[in-house]
């Protein structure tokens, strides 16, 4: 009973506090945020029923009405999305991810930080093209059983998830915050960002975050033993290699369909159609590798998720509240652009690590993207920063899903996470201002 109380009382009592700064409405759109973060956490609902509370509660309180918040549950972004899932459920239905994660493994040296490296560097290719949460159930079973050694496994379990979260930014789908991004920017008539013109930005900070956190986690580990066999052969059988010259098919189109400017104007067709019609691919006799009965794995709470994420940010921007919230902010505006860019990506990274990071980037945002009007700076820029600040959280459980699959399997404790995850924090943040400012305000 406590479950259900609790967030109604903090709920309540955030309605009042923030009637000492807002007005009405605005107060009760906060009540309610508060509500679905703490339903999201502290899960005395289901994730989709919790994420479908805003078609009822918005219009309720006269927030937004039916058609404008249900509108969010069908953004054309979800669609791409969907695409993605159908593509991962076909992937793993042929083993082709066993594969991938089987070669990428002897890529390195079979020694402990090898196998780190290795773990980490598959976590967070497989993170890129299909879901973090997906790569982290994937690749934590293997983890566990490739040794007993307790000190090593929670090691292990960390270079996954971790990866997991790394990777998930390379891509527009490969984490939702991403995807909230590019719905936001839609919704607010901005240039969207193409398929590959993110791989390009986001690639190099990956990459910088890759070489640096599995060498961390493998200090102090060199003398521990596995216990199976790393060079274990697998070949491709027949399936495999056609869902892999389809997979390569999509990869190849994705390409030529980016712009690339001033040299490349891509072919101009909508990358959330490429991608849906990859998914119903799958499904094609012959060529294909599902039936209908596959959708059931399908993640419809993470899609109703989304809807409830683009739902927030929309009740932020038409209420006017992310322009009053900016408006205390205003002051910030003031600072050089590198104490703004560190305050952002600081306040993202440690606020994401007591709650959602699909709530927290659908409320971040409006906010952001009001602040950096009245700063003059590009809204992209600064946005992007949020975005990905939002998946590098590497404290706590709850911070992001990988985070949360590594603590179920029992191998990690919360003070291991906590200890490793500070010092990630920090260099995260500190990797990510440095590309921000060097690399993407330029690109940009």
């Amino acid at each position: 009973m406590l479950k259900y109380l609790f967030p109604l009382v903090l709920s309540l009592v955030s309605y009042f506090l923030a009637s000492l700064a807002f007005g009405v409405s605005h107060s009760i759109l906060l009540a309610i945020i508060v509500l679905l973060v703490v339903l999201w956490t502290n899960e005395a609902l289901p994730l989709g029923v919790v994420s479908l509370l805003p078609i009822l509660l918005f219009p309720s309180f006269d927030i937004l009405s039916t058609n404008e918040t249900t509108a969010n549950y069908s953004n054309s972004i979800i669609f791409l999305f969907l695409g993605g899932f159908m593509i991962a459920i076909a992937t793993e239905k042929t083993n082709l991810h066993k594969f991938v994660s089987n070669k990428l493994l002897t890529l390195f040296p079979a020694t402990t930080r090898g196998v780190i490296y290795s773990l980490s560097f598959t976590s967070a290719f497989l993170s890129s093209l299909i879901s973090n949460t997906t790569t982290a159930l994937l690749l934590i079973p293997v983890a566990m059983f490739l040794t007993n050694d307790s000190k090593l496994k929670f090691r292990l379990v960390l270079a996954i998830a971790y990866g997991a979260s790394i990777g998930g930014i390379i891509t527009p789908i490969g984490t939702p915050p991403n995807l909230i991004l590019m719905g936001f920017m839609e919704q607010n008539a901005m240039e969207n960002i193409s398929f590959i013109n993110w791989m390009l930005l986001t690639a190099p900070l990956a990459l910088i975050m890759l070489l640096i956190i599995p060498f961390i986690l493998s200090l102090g580990v060199k003398e521990l033993k596995f216990d199976v066999d790393l060079k274990n052969k697998m070949i491709l059988n027949t399936e495999q290699k056609r869902l892999l010259y389809i997979l390569a098919s999509l990869i190849v189109l994705l390409f030529a369909n980016s712009k690339i400017e001033p040299f490349y104007s891509g072919l101009g067709m909508n990358e959330k159609v490429i991608l849906l019609s990859y998914g119903l691919l799958m499904f094609l006799p012959k060529i294909g590798f599902l039936t209908w009965e596959d959708t059931k794995k399908i993640p419809y709470e993470i899609i109703f998720l989304f809807g409830a994420g683009f739902s927030i940010a929309a009740a932020f921007s038409q209420t006017g509240l992310a322009n009053e919230i900016a408006n205390y902010l205003m002051e910030l505006t003031n600072l050089p652009i590198i104490f703004l860019v560190l305050l952002v990506a600081t306040l993202i990274t440690f606020t994401t690590e007591i709650t959602s990071n699909t709530a927290l980037i659908s409320i971040a945002l409006p906010i952001i993207y009001s602040l950096s009007n009245a700063a003059n700076i590009d809204p992209t820029f600064i946005l992007l920063v949020a975005t990905i600040c939002a998946s590098y959280a590497f404290m706590l459980p709850i911070a992001t899903p990988p985070n949360a699959i590594a603590m179920s399997s029992g191998a990690v404790k919360v003070k291991d996470m906590a200890k490793f995850g500070f010092i990630f924090n920090i260099i995260g943040i500190l990797s990510i201002t440095f590309i921000a400012l060097i690399y993407w305000q330029n690109y940009l």
